[in-house]
């Protein structure tokens, strides 16, 4: 949630801080500010895009080599110009960007109420900022020493910066519970959410800790944590490329992102995979083989589609490496006070590596003596760095607020942990092994093959565009498919849709069912074929549109479906793989005809670091 961005250098920083807003823009659109240092502190702010911004400073000086600027989700305060970041000290010297939320702000600004302080915003990022000047104004310390005792005193989750009129060659950064990246140039330092607005100036990069503050001048970079103790940071090398960020002749990031399926898939099982030999190798858990030999349990915390990829996972793991799986969402899982033990293994799955109740619930388990894997996409993100072990996925950057690339990686690499869970327990044959490795070696050509649905995807898209309800149906792993399928179409077409395991339609959603209801069945050919066909007549017989995405030659769907659309015959393991693709391309084609936002869809938000 919300995206912020920072330089202080040699460089005129306006520039560099919308472009940077502009990459961030996926994390929040409601409203975007900067603020510039220029013979005096300049702030600049507006509801609405990135691009209504750069409207309405236009033929306003944007001098200045030090700067900040933030791109909102609203969460305090309603989208407007007074709500915009940066917000400022009442004294106007200080001005805060701010993404996260400060839980005690009501208590902190009765008290500075109290104290004759006036707020111009419903914010509690200006409550903040008035705390840090009520205190410097009271001890007299330095802006630095005052933040620092300011983070003690609130409650929340935080990444901020700081700009002071008294100090114009400084910033201060902080974070907790939220992203925060620092950019290492010659002369010069970058402040980011995440590395997307710094990987086109230097590929050095120091993650931020939760509870450090770091002190950035011109000529130095001091870090400390809120215990008020130096801490040695850690440099390391962005392994991103700048083309990844663009969209490269596509309309829009999310299309470009559902056909680089096949390239992120190639690379998650890169190395990964040998199938001549029958052997997964997954460097990143090697260390805790024994653990996988005699695990009790293994309990997957995920939320939106990261949870659909665990539900996958759940089906993959229990059926080959036979061991008990439970699919938990994060937000529920954190205050359920489950019970968890030391034979327990704990995979926490999110793309960003950020997902605020994800982290939450790994510190649960941690707590609890379980082990605690993490499958995420962002190399050095906060789960990575707090996991005992993982897995990368390798997609890529997704900037497409709807998933799509990542989910696919997700179940790609949750297909490689049940099999390396059966490679250890020896609940897998090596001949089975050798036959399904070979087979997903083949998947990425597969999607290559599934993509060529697009036209024909997009003709059934014109004809149910105007639905204002849709059903998705799959039985065994195709279930969490149409469950992402459904998620896909709402989030982005803004149509009512719901998934659910085909058998279950019997149990409530045939009422739904009439001639105005497009119903779209998995209806590959697998040990459930049979019954979903069944399904599919039930369907028919109450007037429902059926939209049937079909194994290849399939000709018994392809008699009583309205539309069908093939994909590649595959073992029931990788169909999570192939099916999912004619349905994000359903929900983009209808989203685009609907003249939605694609990229940035009302409301969302890429990365949820807030509850």
């Amino acid at each position: 949630m919300c995206g912020i961005v920072g330089y202080i250098g040699y460089r005129e920083a306006y520039p560099i801080i919308i472009k940077g807003l502009h990459r961030l823009e996926y994390r929040g659109y409601d409203s975007a500010g900067i603020a510039l240092y220029d013979k005096g502190l300049k702030v600049y702010k507006k509801a609405g895009k990135v691009s209504d911004l750069e409207n309405f400073v236009k033929g306003v000086s944007l001098a200045g080599t030090v700067g900040m600027g933030h791109t909102r989700w609203a969460t305090h305060g309603a989208p407007s110009d007074r709500n915009s970041h940066p917000h400022s000290s009442s004294d106007r010297k200080l001005t805060i960007i701010h993404n996260g939320i400060i839980e005690n702000y009501g208590v902190i600004k009765e008290a500075l109420l109290a104290k004759g302080h006036i707020f111009k915003s419903d914010t509690d990022t200006e409550v903040l900022i008035h705390l840090v000047e009520d205190i410097q104004k009271e001890t007299g310390l330095d802006l630095l020493e005052a933040v620092r005792i300011t983070l003690n005193k609130v409650i929340g989750a935080y990444a901020i910066v700081i700009m002071n009129a008294d100090e114009p060659d400084v910033l201060i950064a902080a974070r907790k519970g939220s992203p925060m990246v620092i950019g290492v140039g010659k002369g010069e330092y970058f402040v980011a959410s995440d590395a997307t607005p710094i990987v086109e100036y230097t590929k050095n990069v120091i993650y931020l800790n939760d509870n450090e503050i770091a002190y950035i001048h011109r000529d130095e970079l001091l870090i400390k944590n809120i215990d008020n103790t130096i801490q040695t940071p850690y440099i390391q090398e962005l392994d991103m490329k700048l083309e990844a960020l663009e969209k490269g002749g596509y309309d829009h990031f999310m299309l470009k992102e559902i056909y680089e399926q096949a390239r992120s898939i190639r690379d998650c099982l890169r190395g990964r995979i040998y199938p001549s030999q029958g052997e997964v190798q997954l460097g990143g858990i090697k260390e805790y083989k024994e653990k996988l030999k005699n695990v009790d349990r293994i309990i997957i915390v995920a939320c939106g589609t990261s949870w659909h990829a665990g539900l996958v996972g759940e089906y993959l793991i229990e059926e080959y490496a036979r061991v008990p799986v439970e699919v938990e969402y994060a937000s529920e899982f954190r205050y359920r006070n489950p019970i968890i033990t030391q034979k327990d293994l704990v995979i926490a799955i999110s793309q960003s590596g950020e997902t605020a109740d994800t982290m939450a619930a790994l510190e649960i388990a941690k707590e609890r003596g379980a082990t605690i894997f993490g499958i995420c996409n962002v190399v050095g993100s906060s789960i990575p760095r707090f996991t005992d072990a993982g897995v990368y996925t390798h997609a890529g950057p997704e900037i497409g607020v709807a998933s799509t690339k990542a989910f696919t990686a997700q179940v790609t690499v949750l297909t490689l942990i049940a099999f390396y869970i059966a490679q250890q327990r020896g609940t897998i044959t090596q001949s089975k092994l050798v036959e399904y490795l070979t087979e997903l070696d083949e998947i990425p050509t597969l999607v290559e093959r599934t993509l060529l649905c697009n036209d024909h995807v997009e003709k059934i898209a014109a004809r149910f565009k105007d639905a204002n309800n849709c059903l998705f149906l799959g039985r065994g792993s195709s279930f969490p498919v149409a469950l992402e399928g459904a998620l896909k179409l709402k989030e982005i077409s803004y149509i009512h849709a719901e998934g659910y395991p085909a058998a279950e339609m019997k149990h409530g959603p045939i009422a739904l069912i009439d001639d105005d209801l497009p119903v779209i069945f998995i209806a590959t050919k697998n040990s459930s074929y049979e019954k979903v066909v069944s399904n599919i007549q039930e369907v028919k017989a109450r007037g429902g549109h059926v939209i049937a995405i079909v194994s290849e030659g399939d000709t018994q769907v392809r008699d009583m479906a309205e539309y069908v659309i093939e994909i590649p015959q595959t073992d029931d393991a990788f169909v999570p793989l192939l099916a999912t693709i004619p349905l994000q391309l359903l929900a983009y084609h209808i989203a685009v005809m609907r003249g939605c936002n694609v990229d940035q869809p009302r409301n969302l938000a890429k990365s949820v670091t807030v509850e």
